[in-house]
């Protein structure tokens, strides 16, 4: 098994309040959820008006889909018209077989 997770930072420019700001966040986290079927969140920048920092999270059996899958998403985000993407980090962790720690 392989987890993946991927740490996306976003310029909103023009945004001038936290109100503003949260619906921008919510729609890129909601329309990527959907899109990709992956857990979303802001994990960053919360009380910031024009920065944000989300994260998504990814479980597959393939180390190359679950990259793949992070690849797209960060993909998808750069393309939202209301967000600038600042950085990205990309972390993958596989887990042994179920028999191998399992005894």
């Amino acid at each position: 098994m392989v987890v993946g997770v991927c740490q996306i930072s976003l310029s909103l420019p023009g945004v001038t309040s936290l109100k503003a700001k949260r619906s921008i966040v919510r729609k890129v986290l909601d329309r990527t959820a959907n899109r990709f079927n992956v857990s979303v969140a802001e994990v960053g920048q919360q009380d910031a008006h024009r920065r944000a920092v989300l994260g998504f999270a990814v479980v597959s059996g393939d180390r190359r889909h679950a990259n793949s899958m992070l690849d797209s998403i960060a993909s998808f985000v750069e393309g939202s018209a209301d967000a600038v993407v600042l950085d990205r980090a990309t972390e993958l962790v596989s887990l042994g077989e179920l028999g191998d720690w399992m005894g």
